[in-house]
């Protein structure tokens, strides 16, 4: 039986950078888990591997963490 790792994450909507990170890495280890203040500027290319978790500038996820 084939094993799907998790591609997105709604539930960390408004949760903490921190448990975030650690959320997302510990159920996509094939992932690194970037974190982007909102209002910086990124690149647009897809990556498999990356997903990155916008924060304001309380360390609060502001958009569903998504791999790309």
């Amino acid at each position: 039986m084939a094993s799907e790792c998790k591609s997105s994450w709604p539930e960390l909507l408004g949760a903490q950078a921190r448990v975030a990170i650690v959320t997302v890495e510990s159920q996509n280890p094939n992932v690194d888990a970037q974190l982007v203040l909102e209002g910086t500027v990124v690149t647009g290319e897809f990556s498999c591997t990356r997903v990155r978790v916008w924060i304001d500038r309380n360390r609060i996820v502001t958009r569903v963490p998504i791999i790309g």
